[in-house]
C-alpha cells in the first residue's frame, strides 16, 4: 500500500461525502456540485446497481478523486478498481480483503470498530483506518482512547457524524478527516443545495 497516496486523499478535504447513488444520471450533477463546493474526494458506496457506473461517470469531473465504499470482498475490490476508483473503503477488514489489497494499484481504507480490529489492521500493514460506525461504536470517547494507545494510526470516522458534530472529531490529531452522508440526502437531487452543504463542510478545517 502506498501510504503517500492515502494520506494525500485523506488530506484533500476535511469531509469525504459518503454517497448512495441510485441513478447513474445523478452521478455527474452530484460530483460537479460537491467539487464546486470544495469537496473533491467522493466515496460512492457499492450499495446500488448504479454504483460502478456512477464511479465511471464521476471520473469525468475535473478535480474529482473518486473511490468506492462498502467494498466487502476481493471481487468487489477488483470491480471498483476496474471502474476507475482511486481509493477503496471497506466497512470492516478481513484477512482475505486485506491481503488482496496489499499490492493493489489503489489504497484501501479499511473499517475498524474496536482495539482488536485496529491490531488486525496493523498486522496486515494498514494504519490509515475508517472508524465505523463511529457514533454507535463509542463515539468520540472511544476514538480518543484508541488514539492514545495506537499512536501512529490516523482515522476517518464515519457513521452518525453531522456538520454540527464534525468539528469535535476534526479537533483530534488522530483524525485526518471525517466521512459524511449528510451532504447528499436521499431524494431528488438539488445541485445548488449540495454545493452549499459542501462549502460549509469544506470550511471545517483542522
Amino acid at each position: 500500500m502506498n501510504l503517500a497516496d492515502i494520506d494525500r486523499i485523506l488530506a484533500a478535504a476535511p469531509v469525504i461525502p459518503v454517497l448512495v447513488v441510485n441513478r447513474v444520471e445523478d452521478a455527474l450533477p452530484i460530483a460537479r456540485a460537491l467539487v464546486a463546493g470544495g469537496l473533491p474526494v467522493l466515496e460512492v458506496t457499492l450499495r446500488t446497481p448504479a454504483a460502478l457506473d456512477a464511479i465511471r461517470a464521476m471520473k469525468e469531473v475535473e478535480g474529482a478523486i473518486v473511490g468506492a465504499g462498502t467494498v466487502l470482498n476481493p471481487g468487489q475490490f477488483d470491480q471498483a478498481v476496474e471502474a476507475g476508483s482511486e481509493f477503496v473503503v471497506s466497512p470492516g477488514l478481513t484477512e482475505t480483503l486485506g491481503k488482496a489489497a496489499q499490492d493493489a494499484p489503489v489504497p484501501l481504507l479499511p473499517g475498524v470498530a474496536s482495539a482488536g480490529d485496529i491490531m488486525r489492521a496493523l498486522d496486515l500493514g494498514y494504519d490509515r483506518l475508517k472508524f465505523f460506525p463511529a457514533m454507535s461504536s463509542g463515539g468520540l470517547p472511544a476514538l480518543k482512547g484508541f488514539a492514545a494507545v495506537f499512536g501512529g494510526v490516523r482515522f476517518c470516522p464515519t457513521g452518525g457524524i453531522t456538520l454540527e458534530t464534525a468539528p469535535e472529531w476534526l479537533a483530534l490529531d488522530a483524525v485526518a478527516c471525517v466521512g459524511g452522508s449528510w451532504l447528499v440526502p436521499a431524494g431528488e437531487i438539488d445541485p445548488a443545495q449540495i454545493t452549499e452543504r459542501a462549502r460549509r463542510a469544506a470550511a471545517l478545517r483542522h
